[in-house]
């Protein structure tokens, strides 16, 4: 079983910052692709920005510029770096790994931005 908690969610103005945090538990192999889609209410989810167990980086191009997707190897924990906030950007983010095949989600973080 493979566990995923995401953290670091809340409110902020628009132009602010937030760190999302997500710490993987369980029965990992290795290293796995991370990363984090989002869904606002009423729209379909969108992937985010991925990182694969290389270290290389995968930008929605809505956000390309303002998020960086990091990780902690040891920790199993990648993080979300969310500058220059937009309203648009509300939403509940979700956590992603993918192991053997299979995606294991979060439950989420909400995200609200203030205009």
């Amino acid at each position: 079983q493979v566990q995923l908690v995401e953290s670091g969610g809340g409110l902020v103005q628009a132009g602010g910052s937030l760190r999302l945090s997500c710490a993987a538990s369980g029965s990992i192999f290795s290293i796995k692709p991370m990363g984090w889609y989002r869904q606002a209410s009423g729209k379909q989810r969108e992937l985010v920005a991925a990182i694969t167990s290389g270290g290389s980086t995968n930008y929605a191009d809505s956000v390309n510029g303002r998020f960086t997707i990091s990780r902690d190897n040891a920790k199993n924990t990648v993080y979300l770096q969310m500058n220059s906030l937009k309203p648009e950007d509300t939403s509940v983010y979700y956590c992603y790994l993918v192991d053997r095949g299979v995606t294991h989600w979060g439950r989420g973080t909400q995200v609200t931005v203030s205009s």
